[in-house]
């Protein structure tokens, strides 16, 4: 990603889907896809349905494939990570992070979601998340009432904890029985922050799909329903998951 300008991440963007081997139903980017993990939100933030909104719209038209990713939003007079699952007929359904990443001091900036998604798409079911949400089980975990069949996390997760993204990807997939996909960038971003990609596709048993590793790129994974279903009816333990309850009333300040 180039720092803090959106006009050329857009462009470098576009030219990486125009390059796609084959078209895709879905197309996933990183966390903060327009600026990188930039808290100069201030700056940086867009109302909806402007510039990466326009965009967002334009790049599900000309590939019909639902796009997904996320970036900065100011709305009433709060900034939201706020990420957009755009279909090609331009409609779209959000997702704001839940968990902001205080030792990047987000939470300092950006206002927490507290309402989770699942889009349904081509017979799919699909959450997806940002980041930091990766580390809480409780918020990505399905359950009967919002069921999916892939979960997904768009990131800026560093180099210095590689080690814990792949390892909590395979286990959010062993865990929900699900596909996991997580989408990172690569690079160095202008806070001198190295980020060593490492996206993932895992399937339903925690096995690896796809790894990009650590060169920037795009590439097309094929999943199908037909394994998935016919393992969660073999090894049914979704069924013997704990009912639980999400509280989303954030902590008071001290």
């Amino acid at each position: 990603m180039v720092w803090e300008d959106i006009t050329a991440n857009l462009a470098m963007l576009e030219e990486q889907i125009a390059a796609l081997p084959e078209p895709a139903d879905v197309i996933v980017l990183p966390e903060m896809f327009s600026t990188g993990f930039s808290m100069n939100a201030s700056v940086l933030a867009e109302a909806m349905n402007i510039t990466t909104t326009r965009w967002l719209k334009m790049m599900a038209a000309q590939t019909q494939a639902l796009v997904i990713g996320s970036f900065q939003v100011k709305e009433d007079g709060n900034f939201f990570n706020r990420l957009l699952c755009v279909r090609p007929e331009g409609t779209y359904e959000i997702y704001d992070k839940r968990h902001l990443f205080r030792f990047g001091a987000e939470h300092e900036t950006f206002t927490a979601g507290n309402e989770q998604l699942v889009v349904n798409w081509k017979g799919w079911r699909i959450c997806p998340l940002i980041c930091y949400d990766l580390r809480f089980p409780v918020w990505s975990r399905q359950d009967s009432k919002n069921p999916y069949d892939l979960l997904l996390y768009v990131a800026n997760w560093p180099a210095a904890r590689a080690y814990a993204w792949d390892t909590l990807l395979r286990a959010r997939a062993i865990e929900n029985l699900s596909y996991v996909l997580g989408v990172n960038r690569v690079g160095r971003d202008g806070n001198g922050i190295e980020y060593s990609g490492g996206s993932l596709a895992v399937d339903f048993l925690g096995e690896v799909i796809t790894d990009l590793g650590e060169a920037e790129g795009a590439k097309v994974v094929r999943l199908s329903k037909v394994p998935l279903e016919k393992y969660r009816k073999s090894f049914p333990a979704l069924l013997d998951a704990d009912d639980f309850l999400i509280t989303t009333q954030l902590p008071s300040a001290p």
